[in-house]
């Protein structure tokens, strides 16, 4: 089994994946959860005003998993239709110019971060311009710092 069946087939399972430019939402998003409307970003007048919303929402995505994770956690990256990987917030958010691999704003693909146990993450829809925030304490950390300024889509909270 390669890395991406390790991952993946689970991800399928756990969550119901449906991938479709028509059909939303692309998962059962799980409870708890919240799912951040991005369209606003999408819909900036200028690239440069799109490309400030997507990098703010990756750089608060990135202090959300510094904040929540262990020094020397990892996260799965699933990325649609491409290789999947490990992601080291703290080593990543230490590194001078870093450049993401892979977004958290979904910008052309579902872009997924997960922890290992798929229990705690980000789903990023990049049709629906959705970004689906699950699990404590990334909920309580992330979204507030997201919906302070983006809508909220949907809300799957007990």
């Amino acid at each position: 089994m390669d890395a991406d069946d390790e991952y993946w087939t689970p991800f399928y399972e756990r969550f119901d994946f449906r991938p479709s430019v028509q059909h939303w939402p692309a998962i059962s998003e799980p409870v708890p959860s919240v799912t951040v409307d991005l369209g606003p970003i999408f819909a900036a007048r200028s690239q440069s005003e799109f490309d400030a919303g997507a990098a703010a929402v990756n750089r608060l995505a990135l202090l959300a998993w510094v904040r929540v994770l262990e020094p020397d956690s990892s996260l799965v990256v699933l990325d649609w239709q491409h290789q999947t990987y490990r992601f080291w917030p703290h080593r990543f958010a230490c590194q001078r110019d870093a450049r993401w691999q892979t977004d958290v704003f979904p910008d052309g693909d579902y872009y997924i971060f997960l922890t290992d146990d798929m229990s705690t993450g980000t789903f990023g829809h990049p049709w629906e311009q959705t970004l689906c925030v699950f699990g404590e304490p990334l909920l309580s950390t992330l979204v507030p710092m997201l919906t302070g300024w983006l809508p909220v889509r949907r809300s799957n909270l007990p």
